[in-house]
């Protein structure tokens, strides 16, 4: 399918989304991190596909310029990929902090060499290229936040890991590539948590998995998804949350395109967008630990507000992280307002 540019023909202020979305109550249990599917079997895949290329659609008549699948076929964004892995055991599980020990999860263990047994999303990449003539987005977990979700019973050591999946992650995207997918976004919310490490080998990690893509590539760094543990997480971090600044500089240097960050409602200090001086910066303009439903003003705000930081053809409008736990009719009120609202900036501008 030929693929248009961006909606309305302006590049500045394209309007995209972080990744997940919400699942219908029909394919998922609703409003939950880790839904548990409604169906087995074949009506199970017939139904991830239709919620798929409806996520689209609602995106498409939410005014977004760039759309994503909406994760609608995966239960997590990180399992999701590690279901099609030779070398990880899903029966050998551990119970381990991840985050830098924000929380605990019950975590699967690498028993032996990592290997991908086919094209992981080849399914949910073919249904949403199909269903629309838009960029399309597709996200995959970052190397360093798939070993944070991992118990390492083969390695012995997580750099060396994390370059296996790197190498994975790559075949992988370049296999999104050919299906269509304009844009791959890799998420490392563990870009925020081990800031030394992500400098000295989550960068040139990350850089692996993106290695010779001639599609658009992405990173979204974000605060997590608005449940508890991450809201009691952020009300450690004081005031001034500044973990972007250990971080942006060394991916400003590096080889990926575009630059995702939490910026609505949080309190990461605006000023250290300056320090992407040379990549797309995605704002997130929409609060992901709220039901409330941001005004298109508010997004506009945003938006102007970064202007100060970011020249404006670099800016896309996002949200601040995904919104798979949010009800629909919250997260697609959201994306109307961040299509509005990139409407207006862009008028004001």
């Amino acid at each position: 399918m030929k693929r248009a540019q961006a909606q309305g023909g302006s590049t500045m202020f394209e309007t995209t989304l972080a990744g997940s979305l919400p699942k219908p109550s029909w394919l998922a249990t609703p409003n939950v991190l880790w839904a548990p599917w409604t169906l087995a079997g074949a009506p199970l895949q017939e139904a991830k596909e239709d919620a798929t290329a409806l996520a689209i659609r609602r995106q498409e008549e939410a005014g977004l310029d760039i759309v994503s699948d909406g994760e609608q076929a995966r239960q997590h964004f990180v399992h999701g990929f590690l279901a099609e892995v030779d070398g990880v055991d899903f029966d050998r599980k551990v119970r381990m902090g991840i985050r830098n020990n924000r929380y605990e999860a019950d975590c699967p263990t690498v028993t032996s060499a990592l290997k991908r047994r086919k094209f992981v999303h080849e399914r949910e990449a073919r249904v949403a290229r199909a269903a629309t003539s838009r960029k399309l987005k597709f996200t995959l977990p970052g190397p360093m936040t798939l070993i944070d979700t991992l118990a390492d019973g083969h390695y012995g050591d997580r750099v060396k890991m994390a370059f296996a999946f790197a190498e994975l992650l790559n075949q992988e995207a370049k296999d999104l590539e050919r299906a269509g997918v304009d844009v791959v976004q890799f998420d490392e919310p563990a870009f925020n948590v081990y800031l030394d490490e992500t400098v000295d080998w989550g960068v040139p990690a990350l850089e692996k998995a993106a290695e010779g893509l001639k599609c658009t590539t992405a990173v979204h760094i974000c605060y997590g998804y608005g449940i508890e543990a991450n809201i009691k997480w952020k009300e450690t971090l004081g005031e001034s949350w500044r973990q972007y600044e250990k971080t942006f500089p060394a991916l400003d240097r590096s080889r990926i395109q575009q630059v995702s960050l939490e910026c609505r409602e949080s309190h990461v200090p605006p000023e250290l967008m300056k320090l992407l001086p040379n990549k797309t910066v995605l704002v997130g303009a929409i609060d992901v630990a709220s039901d409330k439903v941001e005004t298109p003003e508010e997004v506009a705000a945003t938006l102007k507000l970064a202007t100060k930081y970011v020249d404006p053809e670099r800016i896309q409008a996002c949200t601040n992280c995904g919104m798979a736990p949010m009800t629909l009719a919250t997260a697609y009120g959201k994306l109307r307002a961040l299509a509005e609202g990139a409407a207006l900036a862009r008028k004001s501008l």
